[in-house]
């Protein structure tokens, strides 16, 4: 419009658009300056290529293809063994890596929004990002801390404190947050600062709340942590070898290199890795036993007598009968979704990236880009295993259940126990249950 109205020639819609500014500027609005400082949005840098110097003298004989798929291939072996080391180290380490790779990841998405506004330096943008992430991982750190480990909490006076009052609390320090960012705002810049907001609280509702929901995954059993992440894993390395060799047509414009050949081969790839490696994981109680904290030990623990769905049960075939966990059946279901509905989070950051000219989030990994090239994928498959959880295997907990009972005033306690006796009476099942120990 602007361009137009230098040139002296106004189409009808652009004279409407023109008359729309000055009607805003005369009532009081946002003035052509401030329109002026709110466009032309520059595009990021693509990252510079960081492959290790060794790795460019080693295949610097091979094609850019083929040199990209050694250095791919090499780096991948390199974080699968680094995941294996994470998973031995135990829970409370792997909950630290993702809380890792959770910053990291708001990291890379922040310093595009912050490249591409960089040059109109908007006040306290990067300052309150990071505020609003440390508000919302208290918050949900908190919760989680609170409904697993209960009677920790309840056993130290500061931590009880904490508890009692955490949702007032986080929302006083979200509530900052937010009188800082108006306390922030700049003339001419209104409209960006806006954008910024939302961009920090999108990227805190797909990146933080995302990444709490695999440590609650990963609360209820390693294996609810380790077999998603794995197929999802699978998929993308299986997708990618099956079309780097067959693949002819394409899937989608918006990653024109995934093709059919490569969908559909990393989905019945991922369908048989996932049969089998739960099965593998499910006959150790390490892997299956949720993470509690024992009194007694004074310690996180992974220990308890496997559940049903970890238990060897006979499936009739139509010519012969198997022994399959139960749990093996749940993994078609979750490698299904890594395979078909997975890669839509892949789909939806590659959206992201072209939006803004990119090639990749960072250049964190060689050959990969950053982390959240890494873990696209991953949080849309935590968000699933959450649900999936929920709907169909978690049950009442009557330890919790215990616990919270356990924390109530003596009075409290009484009532309750008198209530549920006498249900328990009316119902005749008291009087059947205390039958057999009289005799």
């Amino acid at each position: 419009v602007r361009g137009q109205r230098r040139t002296g020639r106004l189409g009808p819609d652009d004279r409407k658009g023109s008359e729309a500014e000055d009607k805003i500027e005369k009532d009081g609005g946002a003035s052509d300056s401030e329109c002026k400082a709110d466009t032309g949005v520059p595009e990021v840098p693509p990252p510079a290529d960081d492959t290790p110097e060794v790795l460019n003298k080693a295949l610097s004989g091979l094609s850019s293809r083929w040199k990209n798929w050694w250095v791919r291939g090499i780096l991948t072996l390199a974080m699968i063994a680094f995941f294996f080391l994470i998973i031995y180290l135990g829970p409370m380490v792997l909950m630290m890596i993702v809380l890792c790779v959770q910053i990291k990841c708001f990291h890379e998405i922040i310093t595009i929004g912050y490249s591409v506004y960089h040059s109109y330096h908007l006040p306290w943008f990067r300052t309150l990002s990071w505020y609003f992430l440390l508000c919302v991982n208290y918050f949900f750190y908190g919760e989680t801390v609170t409904d697993y480990f209960f009677t920790l909490v309840q056993r130290e006076e500061p931590l009880r404190i904490l508890s009692k009052y955490h949702r007032f609390i986080s929302f006083a320090l979200y509530l900052s947050g937010f009188c800082m960012f108006v306390l922030s705002l700049v003339k001419k810049h209104y409209r960006l600062q806006f954008y910024m907001f939302g961009w920090t609280h999108v990227t805190l509702l797909i990146v933080v709340t995302q990444s709490h929901l695999i440590i609650h995954n990963l609360f209820e059993g390693m294996i609810w942590f380790i077999v998603p992440i794995s197929c999802v894993i699978c998929n993308d390395i299986m997708a990618y070898m099956f079309g780097f060799f067959f693949g002819r047509t394409p899937l989608i414009k918006l990653s024109p290199k995934k093709t059919w050949e490569g969908f559909i081969g990393g989905f019945f790839s991922t369908v048989v890795f996932g049969i089998l490696f739960s099965y593998l994981m499910a006959g150790y109680r390490y892997f299956v036993c949720p993470v509690e904290f024992s009194n007694d030990s004074n310690s996180f623990t992974v220990d308890c007598e496997p559940s049903e769905l970890f238990q060897l049960q006979d499936y009739t075939l139509p010519s012969t009968t198997v022994k399959l966990y139960p749990f093996q059946i749940h993994s078609i279901a979750l490698s299904a979704f890594a395979s078909i509905v997975g890669p839509f989070g892949g789909f939806f950051a590659s959206g992201f990236k072209r939006a803004f000219k990119i090639k990749d989030f960072a250049n964190t990994i060689p050959g990969h880009g950053g982390i959240m090239d890494r873990f696209d994928c991953q949080y849309l498959m935590a968000t699933f295993v959450n649900v999936y959880i929920a709907s169909f295997i978690r049950g009442p907990n009557p330890t919790k259940v215990i616990q919270q009972l356990l924390a109530l005033r003596p009075d409290q306690q009484l009532h309750i126990y008198n209530s549920l006796k006498a249900h328990l009476t009316e119902r005749g099942l008291l009087d059947g249950f205390l039958e057999p120990l009289l005799k």
